[in-house]
């Protein structure tokens, strides 16, 4: 009896021993897994290199090229090649070559494509995108001349009452200076000059806006609000005028929104069929009050008064002059930017019939005008095609240097150097097209206003002969 006992407590210790060992290999397993998992983890995903121009616009930097190379010096234009070659030379070719070498020592028998995809993942330029979207939207900047056809607007006059609005921008920007005094007063100055020359049957009016608050936040809906008729549209008064201009300075925030609003609603009673309305806005800056100028310009013009909206941005920067160009375009107007006050009184003061000396000076194009459209454009497309052409090179290096280390076939290598080519080949030829097309809008531009200019000239030639 003691003997079968036994027996049995020893298959139960045998069994709980087999179980035991048998739970101790699965939790091996177990805490094994995450670690295999992680080392598989670890290995890089090689992306597919690109092989249509879209794509490699669209690519992001080869990871040596972005550890180790500074984009400036990878986009060097051509006349500064010198920095991009030492540098190549001095400290990245040794560098990409002991990275390269120790890669494909593990991948011995790596394909072509597999080769280049692995080359472009390290070496390839990430900065397609940027450039190529400035070429893309170049534009070359030429403007035609205003060309003034008298005789139509002499018969415009006959029929009409001429209406010209002045919205004068009155928020704190306008208390900077230029040539040494205040721009506030050089564009009253010159405001006053303007009207002072305008027929007895034009009617003016001036309207101030921004002129008060101090430009500070607690200010602002003070200032955003103060649009406000400083001289009713009636004929010129010297005297009159010249007290409304004194009637206010700078002071605040830029309601150019609200000004045009202002005037719509104005002039909202002289229709385009008796009168000509025309509204003058002098500015030194963008919208800061949150309104829409470009959408309010577009009612405006769009309404039954039909105003047309000339904007004269005084002193601008690049971001102001975007802005207060469109809300001319959106207006029917004109935009002009002017740094002086001569240049000021010279966009304001226009007759319809130019001197002969005017005529025989107007100019189309001008030399200087074409020497900085080409730079311009060259600006842009030398680095990108420089960016091209460099890829290239580090690739095609990369796989004559692996080729002859024996670290790569002889004929995977040869296919990578001839698939490197042609996708360099291929991007070159986009980017060339590109830039000549953007050339020839600026030759065809550049034709269309000089025919325009020539023509302008024979005709007030002879009217102005014939006098």
């Amino acid at each position: 009896m003691k003997s079968k006992k036994w027996h049995v407590r020893w298959l139960v210790i045998c069994c709980l021993g087999l179980i035991a060992c048998s739970d101790q290999k699965e939790t091996e397993k177990a805490e094994a897994a995450p670690e295999s998992t992680a080392v598989e983890e670890a290995k890089e995903v090689i992306p597919t290199a690109a092989r249509t121009v879209e794509e490699m616009i669209e690519q992001p930097a080869g990871k040596l090229i972005e550890e180790y190379m500074d984009p400036k010096i990878e986009a060097a234009r051509t006349v500064d090649y010198v920095r991009y070659f030492r540098f190549y030379e001095d400290e990245f070719s040794d560098m990409m070559k002991e990275q390269l070498s120790s890669y494909f020592k593990e991948h011995p028998d790596a394909k072509a494509d597999e080769i280049y995809d692995y080359l472009v993942f390290q070496l390839g330029s990430g900065q397609y995108k940027g450039l190529y979207e400035q070429l893309a939207s170049y534009e070359h900047g030429y403007v035609m001349p205003e060309l003034p056809d008298g005789e139509d607007e002499i018969e415009i006059a006959k029929r009409q009452k001429t209406n010209i609005v002045i919205l004068m921008d009155a928020s704190g920007s306008m208390k900077g200076e230029v040539d040494g005094r205040i721009k506030m007063d050089l564009a009253k100055e010159a405001i006053e000059n303007f009207t002072s020359q305008l027929d007895n049957e034009v009617n003016v009016a001036l309207f101030a806006y921004g002129h008060k608050g101090a430009g500070t936040q607690a200010d602002k809906a003070l200032s955003c609000g103060a649009i406000d008729e400083v001289y009713p549209l009636s004929s010129y008064n010297k005297n009159s005028f010249h007290d409304a201009m004194e009637s206010f300075g700078a002071s605040g925030w830029t309601p150019l929104a609200g000004a045009i609003e202002k005037a719509a609603a104005y002039l909202a009673s002289y229709d385009r069929e008796e009168y000509r309305n025309i509204v003058y806005i002098v500015s030194d800056g963008i919208e800061t009050c949150g309104g829409d100028p470009v959408e309010a310009a577009t009612q405006l013009n769009a309404s039954d008064i039909e105003a047309k909206v000339n904007i004269i941005g005084f002193d601008v920067d690049d971001e102001g002059q975007a802005q207060l160009k469109q809300v001319a375009e959106a207006g029917g107007g004109q935009y002009a930017t002017v740094r002086n006050q001569s240049e000021f009184e010279g966009v304001l003061i226009k007759k319809w019939k130019p001197s002969m000396m005017q005529v025989l000076s107007q100019q189309g194009v001008k030399l200087h005008e074409m020497v900085h459209q080409w730079e311009d454009l060259y600006a842009i497309y030398d680095p990108l095609s420089n960016l091209s052409t460099r890829e290239r090179i580090r690739i095609v290096d990369a796989a004559y240097y692996l080729k002859n280390q024996k670290l790569i076939d002889e004929e995977e290598g040869s296919k990578v150097i001839e698939l490197a080519k042609q996708m360099g080949e291929m991007r070159d030829e986009h980017f060339v097209s590109l830039k000549d097309q953007k050339g020839e809008e600026a030759e065809k531009a550049m034709k269309e206003i000089d025919d325009a200019v020539e023509a302008w000239q024979e005709k007030w030639k002879k009217e102005l002969e014939n006098e």
